[in-house]
């Protein structure tokens, strides 16, 4: 395989951002020259595609290595299976189904390159329902998102799962593939089911400004409460196996420490004003964000009630993985600025500059 036989493995990773950062200048460039209306639609197309394909190929053809965290275990399962292990765990049954039915008929190099096939595919084709020809941008910043590369290549099931929901979200004229993608979704990794929950909740009820003070409100009671929350939610027996997620030991794939992480809350914070702005300031009226956006407080309000759990990224990640559609997403609907294009160039840069930083520099 071409990647993993000329890159090392040290430098696979910085090299994804490093590129990832080399199309976002481009993409701002573009934006300060010439404003983001590239009118030849078959030029947005072919670059949709090319970003597509090209990251999907680097990201699944990467060396297998336990330098990519869970990649490592899930190596090792593939090849169990491919041994003549027996499924002996039945949580999140498909996703150990579909890992002994891979290992009967593929390599393990290939069984990453599906998985990472299934994690991009499905957010390709969610920003392809909601933003047409002008997909290629959302699909970028989902890309440059601070988790992206790490759920592509370490949570491997989280971020599959997250994808399937993500583009059962998209699915608005057929509720049986919308729950069926759910429901994939879940036998994957049961811990979708907290942004399954607050589907269903703001499906139900969707007072924007009821799910905003409710995320206010999640920051004293998670300061005054401590680790009641995390007592509460195990005792409760939530979340299946990722009760183990509450216990202590630490994923430093994204958190090098725990505790109240206030630097991670203000990462969150920044989606929550964006929403708040366009909503509230902007009058933006458009009922799939407004859900969006509910589904975004309610998942990260539950993350800031256990933020002092071991692995409270992968409860953080699961409103995170939405923070770039909360904070493009309206300004490919409506026009709120009369420089927008400018404005949309600074905020990709900040948006960007964050995760280069965080994955990167730090």
């Amino acid at each position: 395989m071409i990647f993993n036989s000329i890159i090392p493995i040290p430098s696979y990773t910085p090299l994804f951002y490093n590129m990832v950062l080399l199309v976002v200048l481009l993409a701002v460039l573009q934006l300060f020259v010439k404003g983001y209306v590239i009118k030849d639609a078959t030029k947005k197309e072919t670059a949709s595609v090319i970003l597509l394909i090209v990251v999907t190929l680097y990201m699944g053809l990467r060396p297998i290595s336990f330098a990519f965290g869970d990649m490592g275990m899930y190596a090792k399962y593939f090849r169990e299976f491919a041994n003549g292990a027996e499924i002996t765990n039945t949580k999140d049954i498909l996703w150990r189904l579909f890992m002994k039915f891979c290992s009967g008929i593929m390599s393990a190099q290939y069984f990453f390159l599906l998985c990472a096939i299934l994690y991009i595919v499905p957010l390709y084709a969610a920003v392809k329902k909601w933003f047409g020809i002008d997909k290629y941008f959302i699909f970028l910043m989902l890309i440059a998102s601070f988790s992206f590369w790490a759920y592509g290549t370490n949570g491997i099931r989280n971020g599959i799962a997250t994808s399937f929901f993500i583009y059962g979200l998209a699915i608005t004229n057929n509720k049986y593939i919308k729950y069926g993608l759910f429901l994939l979704a879940y036998l994957i990794h049961g811990s979708i089911m907290i942004p399954i929950a607050a589907y269903v909740l703001t499906t139900y009820y969707n007072n924007t400004r009821h799910y905003l003070i409710g995320w206010l409100v999640a920051i004293p009671l998670s300061i005054a409460l401590g680790g009641f929350w995390e007592s509460l939610f195990a005792s409760l027996g939530f979340g299946g196996e990722r009760l183990s997620y509450l216990g202590n030991a630490i994923d430093k794939s994204q958190f090098s420490k725990t505790g109240f992480r206030w630097d991670f809350l203000v990462y969150s914070a920044a989606a929550v004003y964006a929403g708040y702005y366009f909503i509230f300031k902007k009058h933006f009226n458009d009922k799939m964000y407004h859900q969006l956006f509910n589904i975004y407080l309610t998942a990260n309000a539950f993350w800031i009630l256990v933020i002092r759990s071991s692995f409270s990224n992968r409860f953080a990640y699961l409103s995170w993985f939405l923070m770039a559609i909360i904070i493009f997403y309206p300004f490919f609907k409506q026009q709120f600025f009369v420089k927008q294009q400018k404005v949309l160039a600074y905020t990709v840069l900040l948006y960007y500059g964050f995760t280069y930083f965080m994955t990167t520099i730090l």
